[in-house]
C-alpha cells in the first residue's frame, strides 16, 4: 500500500549558474490532492572560479571529459548534500530527489545529459537517490523539458498559468484537460551575462536595464529569431543562446545598459505574447525580483500577477524535482507527453540505493 506522506529532499541546479537549491520537503496526499510544506531551505552559490567556469564550459567537452566532469560533480554535489543534511540534522528522509545540471540538451539529436546523477551521489549521502529525470524522456521521443509542468498542475493548478523566470522563462497552462507547456525565451542566463563585466552577479530589481534605452534594431531582430515561430512542444539549452544569440549579436558592443533594456524589451514581449489579459499568473525563480521585466511584462498585457514569497519564488524548481521523486518512487506519471511530446506519459527517473 502506497504511503500518503513524504519527507524529501530537492536539489537543483540551473542554467543560470547561480548554485545549488536545496529544499527539503514535506508532501501529503489525500485522494489524489497534494499539498506540501517546506522544510529548511537553502541556496549553495558557485564559487566563480571553480564550480561555475567549470558548469559553464560543459558544451565544449569530449564524451570523456564530460564524463570525468559528471563523476567530479557527482562527487562536488553529494558532499553539498551531506553537509546540509548534517548541518540541519535532518532525518528520517525518504529520498533525496535530484535534478543534476544540464551538460548537454540537443532533444533534435535525441541527446539530453544532466551530470550530477551517478550511482555514487546514493552512496556519498548515504541516502535513496532519485534522479536523472530527462533522458527518459528523450528516448520515447520528447524535448526532455519542462518537466515542472505536472509540479505545476500538482500544486499550484488555481492559476490560470505559471510562469518561472530563470536561466530560462518556461510557461505552463492548463487546456482542455491538457497540460501545455514549453520555454519561452532565455533570461537570467543572458541578463546575468551582461552585468558580469561590471562586477555584478545579477542586475538588482532591473535597475540597471531600466536606465537604458532600447535598441529597436536589435530587439526586432531578437523577436525575429526562429524558435519563437515554432509551435510547442519545444525547448531551449546553452547551446541556442551561443549559436543564435551570442555568436549572432554582439551584446557586449552595446553598452550595459542598453543591452540589458533591449533585452528585458525582448523577454517581456515574449512572455507576455501567450497570455490572456485578465489572467492570473504566478512567477516564481529569480527573475520574479526583476521589478522591472515585471512592469514591462504587464504593459503589454494587464494580468492579475501574484509573486509569491521568497522561499517559493526561489524553491519551486527544488520543491517540484522533490515531487517528481516522489512521483517515481509511487510509480505514478511524473512526465507529460501533451508538454515534453514524447510518445505516452510516463514515470521517468532511476532509483539509488546507498551502499551503507
Amino acid at each position: 500500500m502506497l504511503k500518503n506522506q513524504y519527507h524529501v529532499l530537492g536539489v537543483m541546479s540551473g542554467t543560470s549558474l547561480d548554485g545549488i537549491d536545496l529544499a527539503e520537503v514535506f508532501f501529503t496526499v489525500d485522494q489524489g490532492v497534494w499539498t506540501y510544506e517546506f522544510g529548511h531551505t537553502q541556496m549553495l552559490p558557485y564559487d566563480e572560479k571553480r564550480e561555475k567556469a567549470f558548469l559553464a564550459d560543459l558544451v565544449s567537452l569530449s564524451p570523456a571529459e564530460l564524463d570525468a566532469a559528471d563523476t567530479r560533480y557527482s562527487q562536488f554535489l553529494g558532499e553539498q548534500i551531506k553537509v546540509f543534511i548534517q548541518e540541519h540534522n535532518i532525518m528520517g528522509l525518504d529520498a533525496v530527489c535530484s535534478h543534476g545540471h544540464t551538460a548537454l540538451h540537443r532533444p533534435d539529436l535525441g541527446v539530453t545529459r544532466q551530470i550530477g546523477n551517478q550511482k555514487q551521489l546514493a552512496d556519498i549521502i548515504g541516502q535513496r537517490v532519485v534522479c536523472d529525470f530527462r533522458v527518459q524522456d528523450v528516448v520515447l521521443g520528447g524535448q526532455g523539458a519542462p518537466l515542472v509542468p505536472i509540479g505545476d498542475r500538482l500544486l499550484f493548478g488555481d492559476y490560470d498559468y505559471c510562469i518561472n523566470l530563470g536561466g530560462f522563462a518556461n510557461l505552463s497552462y492548463e487546456q482542455n484537460g491538457r497540460r501545455i507547456a514549453y520555454d519561452l525565451c532565455p533570461v537570467n542566463i543572458i541578463l546575468n551575462a551582461l552585468v558580469e563585466p561590471l562586477g555584478l552577479a545579477y542586475d538588482e530589481g532591473g535597475k540597471i536595464a531600466q536606465s537604458g534605452t532600447v535598441n529597436d534594431q536589435l530587439l526586432k531582430q531578437l523577436n525575429s529569431l526562429d524558435y519563437y515561430a515554432q509551435q510547442p512542444p519545444k525547448s531551449l539549452g546553452l547551446e541556442w543562446v551561443r549559436s543564435e544569440i551570442h555568436n549572432k549579436f554582439k551584446l557586449k558592443t552595446l553598452n550595459p545598459e542598453d543591452a540589458l533594456a533591449t533585452l528585458v524589451e525582448h523577454m517581456a514581449f515574449q512572455i507576455s505574447k501567450p497570455l490572456k489579459a485578465k489572467s492570473k499568473v504566478l512567477f516564481t525563480g529569480g527573475g520574479a525580483h526583476n521589478d522591472y521585466l515585471l512592469q514591462r511584462i504587464e504593459s503589454y498585457k494587464s494580468l492579475k500577477i501574484k509573486v509569491p514569497n521568497k522561499q517559493l519564488i526561489e524553491y519551486k524548481e527544488a520543491l517540484i524535482f522533490a515531487l517528481l521523486g516522489v512521483l517515481k518512487l509511487r510509480d505514478e506519471v511524473n512526465c507529460l507527453a501533451s508538454v515534453t511530446g514524447a510518445r505516452k506519459d510516463h514515470s521517468s527517473g532511476l532509483i539509488f540505493n546507498a551502499n551503507i
